[in-house]
């Protein structure tokens, strides 16, 4: 199937932030489909930078420019605390995708019947999460934005989401805020902001445990 690529294209000068900067782009960065890592301290502008690309915050300054079909998934999103992950799912997953998605549930053990407010903050999680990756569409380049996707997710339910990222990483570009939990994690291509400059770190066997070392 044909389809453009997903890419994300922020110019040098970029400047992200509220009124004032909280980070510029010192350099061109271009992001093509797979995965790519949002690293910073708290409060350096992971956040500000997933809302901005996806439109709901303007930039400072500078431009960028993004190709594809764009989900955000905030890290404080919430569906209505009476109703089941099964009717969330049902309402708005396409339909030809639905029984994928209540499989996963099923083996990353989230309990579809259970009101939406019962769940704990890990499967609450893994709800967003089957929502955004059955919302791809097959057809077209998808960008999703994930702000601390596997906070409060266990280790299973994590592996299985990426075994999803590496079987799609061709029509999927995904920019993921997180804070790494262990050394060896590997991430060949992640953005870091440090101090208020951000830069694109690119190589293959790139671990966190460099990476780590070069925040401020």
């Amino acid at each position: 199937m044909n389809f453009q690529a997903p890419s994300i294209h922020l110019d040098s000068g970029l400047e992200i932030g509220y009124g004032k900067p909280l980070a510029r782009f010192r350099q061109e960065v271009e992001l093509t489909g797979g995965t790519h890592f949002l690293l910073a301290r708290n409060g350096r502008g992971k956040t500000t930078l997933l809302r901005t690309l996806a439109g709901t915050q303007k930039a400072v300054s500078g431009n960028f420019r993004v190709d594809g079909f764009i989900q955000y998934l905030p890290e404080d999103l919430r569906f209505d605390p009476e109703i089941t992950a099964a009717m969330v799912f049902r309402m708005l997953l396409p339909k030809t995708r639905l029984q994928e998605a209540l499989e996963l549930a099923n083996r990353i053990e989230l309990d579809v019947k259970k009101p939406y407010g019962r769940l704990s903050t890990g499967n609450r999680r893994k709800t967003s999460l089957i929502m955004a990756e059955f919302s791809v569409k097959p057809d077209c380049g998808n960008i999703l934005l994930l702000d601390e996707p596997f906070s409060g997710l266990d280790a299973f339910a994590r592996q299985a989401f990426e075994e999803i990222w590496k079987q799609s990483s061709a029509n999927v570009l995904r920019l993921v805020s997180c804070h790494p939990d262990y050394d060896a994690m590997e991430m060949p291509s992640a953005l870091m902001i440090e101090g208020n400059s951000a830069r694109h770190l690119h190589e293959e066997g790139q671990t966190w445990s460099v990476l780590k070392s070069l925040m401020n």
